[in-house]
């Protein structure tokens, strides 16, 4: 991938690989949320290949302007 910014929007339980990625003038960011170390992973992603110029940033999902006028914390769907 050349130029422009791969975001990854996760949450707990998904692990994200970046080790098998080659950067040429690029950074990682990987923002992790202070989850319970007992979340069991469900899903494990790897990134493998050439990023040029440009940034990848794996982050967890925002809250809602409700959640972050009350100060709590994202909720996780139904199914969890």
């Amino acid at each position: 991938m050349t130029g422009k910014t791969l975001t990854l929007v996760t949450r707990p339980g998904i692990v994200v690989d970046t080790d098998g990625l080659q950067l040429v003038h690029s950074r990682v960011k990987y923002r992790q949320t202070p989850a319970n170390p007992d979340t069991p992973v469900t899903l494990r992603v790897e990134l493998i290949g050439q990023k040029a110029h440009g940034r990848v940033v794996v982050r967890p999902a925002r809250r809602t302007f409700g959640q972050w006028l009350l100060r709590r914390p994202t909720s996780l769907s139904a199914g969890d």
